[in-house]
């Protein structure tokens, strides 16, 4: 990108070109975990109003358990969400308010090296039925409208993160590049190394470079199902790949998850060995992962 290149892309490629680098884990979950309320639809996005204390505190735990990237507290904080839940006129407001609470969390847990803040971009609809996403035009515009919200609200850097199918992936990086903000994009795979849409996770790479994410991911699925998507993925894509999977417990149709089954933290952290292995660049934990989840990856990266 020459010497017009976006200053936070810039450092972090120059991280990741140092070495491994590790994402903050669950927070919807973990939220669930202290006691805080998480009813859908507004998921992780209702302890913004009810607990914004306890949002600054994770991000610092995970700070102090050893993220270099943090994702602010934006997963559901766009206005389709909001919107089901009437309160459609506070998008702008709640998105400034998760950014804020982030860059607090990280000052507060006073890190001794650089950490990247990033604003999440989830899908527009159901994370896990590719069904349920919206016509191109709709994608345009509410993509569009949520990276607005996200450079409105300061955020330096955007992860794209838990996409089903390419076409959403595409406009969501496709709004990013037009904000100008860096971004990076993961996908939610099954168990076979597609996306949940069927599509395989080699065409989603190739479709998704010449919008030019730093990196590409795999997130929000079981580590099993991670790595054999992380094999088909690094023989796809030169760019940097990595890993943010489940841990313990499932999804939930009342509150969002449950902690029963799922992975145990030592199992994680025997995926992630492997996730390293095979050249993952980033790792990190997604739903039912927690600071001791991050402390026990920083150890590994040690």
């Amino acid at each position: 990108m020459g010497e017009d290149q976006h200053p936070v892309r810039a450092g972090l490629e120059a991280e990741l070109a140092r070495g491994p680098m590790l994402l903050s884990g669950g927070f919807g979950t973990e939220l669930l975990r202290r006691g805080v309320a998480t009813p859908l639809p507004l998921w992780s996005t209702d302890a913004l109003l009810r607990a914004p204390d306890v949002v600054r505190e994770i991000h610092a735990e995970y700070v102090r358990a050893g993220a270099q990237i943090v994702t602010a507290n934006t997963f559901r904080a766009d206005r389709v969400t909001l919107a089901r839940a009437g309160l459609a006129d506070r998008t702008r407001e709640l998105n400034k308010l998760a950014l804020r609470l982030a860059r607090e969390g990280v000052a507060q847990a006073r890190p001794s090296g650089a950490v990247f803040v990033a604003g999440s971009v989830a899908p527009v609809a159901d994370c896990y039925d590719p069904g349920s996403v919206p016509d191109d035009r709709t994608l345009v515009i509410e993509h569009g409208v949520r990276v607005g919200h996200l450079v409105s609200a300061g955020a330096p850097l955007a992860l794209v993160e838990t996409m089903n199918t390419i076409r959403e992936a595409r406009a969501a990086l496709g709004a990013c590049r037009a904000g100008n903000l860096p971004a990076l994009v993961s996908f939610v795979c099954d168990g076979e190394g597609r996306l949940l849409s069927g599509e395989p996770i080699e065409d989603a790479a190739r479709a998704i470079e010449e919008l030019e994410p730093i990196a590409v991911l795999v997130n929000c699925c079981a580590p099993r199902d991670a790595t054999l998507a992380l094999e088909r993925l690094r023989s796809a894509t030169d760019l940097p790949v990595g890993v943010y999977a489940n841990g313990r417990g499932g999804p939930d149709d009342a509150e969002g998850w449950r902690f029963r089954g799922g992975t145990s933290r030592r199992a994680y952290v025997r995926e992630a060995r492997r996730w390293l292995a095979l050249g993952a660049r980033l790792i990190g934990g997604c739903c039912g992962t927690d600071p001791r989840t991050i402390q026990a990856l920083r150890k590994l990266l040690r």
